[in-house]
């Protein structure tokens, strides 16, 4: 059982010590409504009392997202600003030649999170912040999560962390249950769950991370989701200069 005080404490500790080596004053992140956004919020707001910015980027989102945002940002009394991203997201599609429509398919539902990855960069810079992402262990490992969009950050202090341990940090922190207890989702259309997406339910993929437990058949699906994903969590591979 981890210690969460100190747990805080150190990922705090973390937060500022990065942000000063890179000659920062704070932090942007987006707020979702999810847990993990949440617990990274409420985080931040601790390391930077008066420099942390969070942004809520709704595209075509349900509605319970942006409560639950404002809900966190108004508990922790983190500043905020909201942009709807529709137009710019519809704007891309008839680019394209696409129309939205639900669900959606994974190269244009990917385009959201690279268009709220500009948005956080754009503050970043304006405001000489570092951009804070919400990545969980679990989300890392098996490469959930959109390269160059949640997965486009300076700073991941949920990494080392699985999503069962987000979940206890969370009640840590007093993020409201509401929160904690609705399904994990990229709100990207109704009903729409990390676990349906991933073909896999966090305990099962939690209990692998932490101690290699699991069935054959869990077992051999989560190993070829890491080698299937191997390319997110490296940097482009460089050809080297011929001698």
């Amino acid at each position: 059982m981890k210690d969460w005080n100190q747990e805080r404490d150190r990922i705090v500790d973390w937060l500022r010590e990065r942000v000063q080596k890179a000659k920062a004053k704070g932090v942007v992140l987006g707020l979702s409504g999810g847990i993990d956004s949440s617990v990274a919020g409420a985080l931040a707001k601790i390391a930077f009392p008066e420099n942390t910015l969070g942004l809520m980027l709704p595209c075509h989102s349900l509605p319970l997202d942006q409560q639950d945002a404002e809900l966190i940002a108004g508990k922790f009394a983190i500043s905020y600003q909201i942009f709807s991203l529709d137009f710019i997201y519809d704007s891309y599609l008839a680019l394209l030649g696409e129309s939205y429509s639900k669900p959606l398919p994974l190269p244009l539902a990917n385009i959201i999170p690279r268009i709220r990855m500009t948005v956080l960069y754009y503050f970043a810079q304006k405001e000489n912040y570092l951009v804070c992402g919400a990545t969980n262990k679990s989300e890392l490992t098996v490469g959930y999560y959109t390269k160059y969009g949640d997965g486009g950050v300076d700073l991941m202090p949920l990494a080392h962390l699985t999503k069962t341990e987000v979940w206890q940090f969370a009640k840590f922190l007093e993020i409201p249950a509401s929160i904690i207890e609705k399904a994990p989702s990229a709100g990207l259309w109704e009903d729409q769950t990390d676990e349906k997406e991933m073909g896999i339910c966090y305990a099962v993929l939690d209990a692998f991370i932490q101690n290699g437990l699991g069935n054959q058949q869990d077992i051999a699906k989560i190993q070829k989701m890491i080698k299937r994903t191997e390319h997110k969590r490296q940097l482009p591979p460089r050809l080297e200069r011929h001698s």
